[in-house]
């Protein structure tokens, strides 16, 4: 092939591409008006994944499926809603234990692995049709599988599929709610315990057609626990893993750390905290390593709050405590700060630290930013006394830039918490319709710089059946959200608190211009 030919096959390619990038901007470069370029856009994501873990494996359990997409989200996306699709399908569990998980012999558990299937399949469990309304279904099955989905066009945008199960008696009894999380890389899970008086497992899930290599380490308060077995496991294609943490080490740590990382690929992971006390709920990740960490919504009538904070930088963290009240942001006595030695994990038991008036946990780094060590953390929170105690967690969260959702709550038992930990903030929360029809319905917060807000969200007009409860930050400082929803059973205080971080519905997308002079490069 000559010189000429090849010149043209390049020209040919970068008019391709010059066509392609094109389209993302109007207007010709011929135009003298145009400006030589313009700022970045940002538009609705245009695709969304979420990963459900397998809900329970015990008999007395039911379980509740909410999925929604808030309105407004979808202009801009393109393909418009006649080509929208959102719901999620069942994960595969390994065919045989060779496949995955740690090869510590007859310590592995692998009670919780899920059989696959759907009762009926290829059918989509909560499958949207618009944005605005949401999706409900309910599982009594002790077997149901871990999910994967996907939601394209316009109901990608803010897409939320809230997962909540109510085990009645028996080992992990309690009230156990999770978001169905976006597949990562990395996680942090400040909070998990290996003692005698825990089982929790790690369920891992990976999205995609090929395996992910994940590794697990386990850290204590004297730094990373002595691994009694292989932490690498291999979670094969469309499939969920569930590893019980205590197989991992023959260490007993009532408070530790757990970091799941992917060597290759990507999973969802999730922890589901089993005690035998103080029932069961879902640990989800927290936020990323950072210097300041908000921790939102905990009950005014909490009996027991125990923060876990980890350090996983090479600097030792000290860590300002504040408490975000209803009137003001005051210090816990006693526990005006906390150390962190590196890669260690601490803990700090508060007691009834709300008294009576629900608040947020707000760390910082004390001294100079250049001194300042970043950190994970978590709260582990009890309602109740004696036999009938619930436990719930609240993980560090991320704040919300521009909108967030709750997306399971009922005409009874929801609160919502708002916190601005620095400036007054104001935000729009909007109750969608119900799963059952009626009208959304809005109202307008503020939020006073330094203090938690607790309130029942706005109920659907005329609506039936569970509702969303989206949140958006109208103006103001940064603004941190969780939702807890109560259930009680037979005495037992049962709730559980899930933190509302950004929803990510939109992303910045550069803007793009003609540029043919990539055409004279190429045909050089």
């Amino acid at each position: 092939m000559n010189r000429t030919t090849l010149s043209l096959i390049g020209a040919a390619t970068a008019l391709a591409a010059v066509t392609g990038v094109a389209s993302l901007t109007a207007g010709s470069s011929e135009d003298p008006a145009q400006p030589v370029a313009k700022a970045a856009r940002r538009l609705p994501v245009e695709r969304s994944t979420l990963l459900c873990p397998p809900p329970t494996s015990s008999e007395v359990g039911s379980t509740t499926y909410t999925a929604y997409t808030p309105t407004g989200n979808g202009e801009g996306t393109g393909d418009g809603a006649k080509k929208a699709t959102a719901g999620l399908l069942p994960a595969q569990a390994p065919d045989d234990e060779s496949a995955s998980g740690p090869k510590g012999g007859e310590k592995s558990d692998r009670k919780g692995a899920q059989k696959g299937g759907s009762d009926k399949a290829g059918e989509p469990v909560v499958p949207l049709k618009e944005p605005g309304k949401p999706v409900t279904t309910e599982t009594d099955r002790s077997d149901a599988p871990a999910l994967i989905g996907t939601a394209d066009g316009s109901l990608a945008p803010g897409w939320t599929v809230q997962q909540t199960t109510t085990v009645a008696a028996g080992t992990g009894r309690g009230l156990l709610g999770t978001a169905c999380a976006a597949p990562d890389t990395n996680f942090w899970f400040p909070g998990i315990s290996t003692a005698k008086d825990r089982q929790d497992y790690v369920h891992l899930t990976n999205p995609d057609d090929s395996a992910a290599e994940v590794d697990l380490k386990l850290y204590g308060e004297e730094g990373r626990l002595k691994p009694s077995t292989d932490e690498a496991i291999t979670v094969p294609g469309r499939s969920t893993v569930p590893v019980l943490l205590s197989t991992l080490t023959d260490a007993q740590a009532a408070d530790a750390t757990l970091r799941v990382s992917a060597r290759s690929g990507r999973v969802g992971a999730t922890v589901q905290a089993v005690d035998q006390t103080f029932g069961s709920d879902w640990l989800p990740a927290s936020a990323e390593p950072s210097t300041s960490v908000v921790l939102p919504g905990i009950p005014a009538d909490a009996t027991s709050v125990r923060l876990v904070v980890h350090a996983p930088g090479a600097n030792d963290a000290d860590l300002k405590v504040r408490l975000a009240g209803r009137n003001s942001a005051i210090t816990p006595a006693g526990h005006e700060s906390l150390h962190v030695k590196s890669g260690m994990t601490a803990w700090v038991d508060f007691g009834d630290l709300t008294k009576g008036e629900a608040g947020s946990l707000v760390l910082t780094a004390e001294g100079g930013k250049s001194t300042a060590a970043p950190v994970v953390a978590a709260l582990r929170v009890t309602r109740g006394k004696g036999t009938d105690q619930e436990t719930a967690f609240i993980p560090a969260t991320t704040g919300i830039e521009r909108t967030a959702t709750a997306a399971d709550n009922r005409a009874k038992g929801s609160t919502l918490s708002l916190v601005a930990p620095n400036g007054s903030a104001k935000v729009r929360v909007t109750a969608s319709a119900g799963s059952g029809g009626g009208r959304p319905v809005s109202k307008t917060i503020e939020v006073k710089g330094g203090t938690t807000v607790a309130a029942e969200p706005p109920h659907p007009a005329s609506g039936k059946g569970g509702y969303a409860v989206t949140v958006e930050r109208i103006s103001g400082g940064p603004v941190y959200a969780s939702r807890m929803l109560a259930l009680p059973q037979g005495g037992i205080p049962m709730f559980t608190i899930q933190a509302l971080p950004d929803d990510r519905a939109t992303v910045e997308v550069p803007a793009a211009r003609q540029d043919l002079s990539l055409l004279n490069d190429a045909g050089q």
